[in-house]
């Protein structure tokens, strides 16, 4: 029997309700029942839902076995009572009592499945990805599951091994994306860390503006095989290597001798102001920091050597007495000051002088993940952070200035824009 489905909104519901209040009839038990305060909202619902349910798979019953008629043989299937059933609802499991089919004659498996009750049941799996990654743990999800008489849980071992198949299967599918088709302009490539573990992920903008996932590795940011190791995998997955890219790191060494390993000395590569300001301000007495910080920002809004020019001044001024502020200062200067070499406009100085377009999803995933009190293995990492990437890639927006992007592109394209070693004056 070919299933046939049907588009429900609103307005079905709408329609249901003038067919019951028109044939009132039916509820004034009901009602009687509320006005006397005897009955709640809630139990209200959870009775015409129920009872609903098994309307339906009457129903679905009949279309397969016929009506039922008493003193009548029937067709190849027939009515052999009813038996306990669990419907999946959005939140928990429901129980119910569905029509029993079997086939008519001899033989083993003559059972035969309600349509309607396979299709209740179908996506179980995913609903729990869903609300796992919504912040509930699989030991404490009764606490946010609505109760509800005769209401049947799951079992938080289910629940952890429906998570651990869905994440499985979330981790592959990012493993298996292809990127031949997407015209990426921009890389950024940052690090997390799951206690003992480290996880570098890399989110990629095409020329349109949006934002993609392209993968994950596990290692840290310092360490140069698993970067290379990621970009490599990026490269076999269709990340042509021959063309240039802007890269947004956070500054680390080993992301940029990555980067000049598989895609050469050409690509620009722009460090995380917010790192840098970070990094140098941590070495500073608190009363100095503020000042230090405001002279960076400044800085940054110059145009490349003036701007480089009077950072070296200000590490200068800071050697005396914060040796170590100055040092950081100096280090990889210049790439700070990439985005405002290739003359881009602000708008777009604005999200790319910074790794915050993929600290942002971090963030979604440190939510997603903060439950976790164990970590068990470095698999269990990458499961969890490519299902929280995933779920948290579906909420993303155009990179702000998109508009504007068609200037990097042609940055890009212009080799004499691309000196991999550019020299204040």
């Amino acid at each position: 029997m070919k299933p046939s489905y049907q588009i429900v909104d609103r307005k079905d519901s709408q329609g249901f309700a003038r067919y019951l209040a028109k044939n009132g009839q039916l509820l004034l038990p009901l009602v009687e029942l509320i006005e006397a305060s005897r009955m709640a909202v809630d139990e209200l619902i959870d009775v015409l839902g129920r009872a609903s349910i098994e309307a339906v798979l009457q129903l679905s019953a009949a279309g397969v076995a016929g009506e039922r008629h008493q003193g009548r043989k029937g067709g190849a299937v027939g009515w052999h009572g009813s038996q306990e059933g669990k419907v999946s609802l959005s939140d928990r499991k429901l129980r119910v009592r569905k029509p029993r089919l079997r086939r008519k004659g001899p033989g083993p498996g003559k059972e035969v499945e309600i349509p309607a009750y396979l299709a209740m049941n179908n996506g179980l799996g995913s609903r729990l990805l869903e609300i796992l990654m919504h912040n509930v743990s699989t030991r404490n999800y009764r606490r946010v599951i609505p109760e509800m008489a005769e209401s049947v849980g799951i079992s938080k071992s289910s629940v952890s091994r429906q998570f651990i198949e869905e994440s499985a299967q979330a981790l592959e599918g990012l493993a298996a994306r292809r990127f031949d088709h997407l015209e990426l302009l921009i890389i950024y490539l940052d690090g997390l860390v799951f206690g003992d573990h480290h996880v570098i992920v890399a989110v990629g903008v095409d020329a349109q503006g949006r934002k993609h996932v392209l993968g994950l590795a596990s290692g840290a940011s310092e360490n140069a095989a698993s970067a290379t190791s990621l970009l490599e995998d990026l490269v076999e997955r269709g990340v042509d290597p021959s063309r240039r890219y802007l890269f947004v790191i956070d500054g680390s060494k080993a992301l940029r001798s990555a980067i000049n390993r598989v895609f050469g000395a050409g690509n620009p590569v722009q460090r995380c102001r917010h790192h840098k300001i970070k990094n140098v301000c941590n070495q500073l007495p608190e009363e100095l920091s503020d000042q230090v910080k405001a002279v960076m920002k400044a800085a940054y809004q110059l145009p490349w050597q003036e701007g480089v020019t009077r950072l070296k001044k200000q590490a200068e001024w800071l050697a005396a007495h914060y040796p170590g502020a100055s040092a950081s200062l100096r280090e990889g200067l210049e790439e700070t000051f990439t985005i405002n070499r290739l003359e881009l406009p602000a708008t777009l100085r604005r999200c790319l002088g910074t790794t915050n377009i993929i600290e942002s999803p971090h963030a979604g995933v440190r939510l997603r993940t903060n439950r976790v009190s164990r970590w068990q293995d470095g698999h269990m990492v990458l499961r969890w952070v490519a299902a929280a990437f995933l779920e948290t890639e579906k909420n993303f927006r155009r990179l702000l200035g998109y508009r504007d992007l068609w200037m990097l592109k042609a940055k890009l394209e212009n080799e004499v824009a691309l000196d991999s070693k550019p020299k204040a004056a």
